[in-house]
């Protein structure tokens, strides 16, 4: 499994969008910054609440577009680009058209 957390702040709703990929899941995390452990892009998110998530198995026919539209409700199109491209090169999603 790939696990990647993104620290954006004020350009994400929450702040913080922790992604986890295996071959057959991808799973992304909305959570709220942990001002406790800091306010810089360095603090340690890890253990930030966590407020909401989407699971989707990547051979469900509509499952890039499900994670696009949620990274998209979440953040800019340019964080969620940046995400997708990650995800992308972790797993494959099934087409079927």
């Amino acid at each position: 499994m790939a696990s990647k957390t993104w620290k954006l702040g004020e350009v994400c709703k929450g702040g913080v969008i922790t992604v986890e990929a295996t071959a057959n899941k991808v799973t992304v995390i909305a959570k709220e910054w942990d001002f406790s452990q800091g306010s810089s892009k360095g603090s340690n998110q890890s253990k930030a609440k966590e407020w909401n998530r989407l699971e989707v198995s990547t051979s469900e026919p509509s499952a890039e577009s499900k994670v696009d539209w949620f990274l998209f409700d979440l953040t800019t199109s340019y964080h969620a680009g940046k995400i997708m491209d990650w995800i992308k090169t972790k797993t494959s999603f099934t087409r079927n058209w």
